[in-house]
């Protein structure tokens, strides 16, 4: 007997894929941007943790279990673009990003990447944002091989409330 995986939340990503399939220029919307540009609306939009420089927010389409997004407010498409301010305020909300990952959710390991361009695999080239990625061993599994699925054991509500609960995160609408 099979038992059935249930993630509602991907068909939004699926129907994304198949409206973009013929152009592999296609980006999506600058969901990041929109987020930084609407502080009152953190909690839909999964903001977790907002400066005056920066947020960090969930991943909708995540890799795993509180997958991370860390982005600056002003939306530049390479890192070298920034000037060295930027860069530090963009790498001290990694910083604070991977530290709540390991406050809250105590992963086995942490992936950080920055994917710089559409060619690196920016889905979303103009705006560059680093992920932060908690791991496990034994989080990859044959639905990723075989179904070019992801089954995430939690909802990104609860997820955005784990982290909001754990006491790392804060909300600073410096904006």
């Amino acid at each position: 007997m099979h038992d059935t995986l249930w993630a509602p939340w991907r068909m939004q990503y699926l129907r994304n894929l198949e409206t973009n399939s013929d152009d592999s220029t296609a980006a999506l919307t600058d969901f990041i941007g929109e987020a930084w540009a609407h502080p009152d609306q953190d909690e839909t939009n999964l903001v977790i943790h907002r400066t005056s420089d920066g947020l960090i927010m969930l991943n909708r389409y995540p890799y795993s279990a509180g997958h991370l997004l860390v982005a600056l407010g002003d939306a530049r498409g390479r890192l070298m673009e920034y000037d060295p301010t930027q860069r530090q305020a963009f790498w001290a909300l990694v910083d604070k990003a991977t530290e709540m990952v390991h406050q809250t959710l105590h992963p086995q390991g942490v992936n950080l990447g920055v994917n710089e361009g559409a060619a690196a695999g920016a889905g979303l080239p103009g705006h560059l944002h680093a992920h932060v990625v908690p791991r496990w061993f034994g989080d990859v599994n044959f639905m990723s091989t075989t179904a070019a699925s992801r089954v995430i054991p939690s909802t990104l509500e609860a997820m955005a409330e784990m982290y909001r609960g754990s006491g790392s995160a804060s909300i600073t609408n410096a904006h």
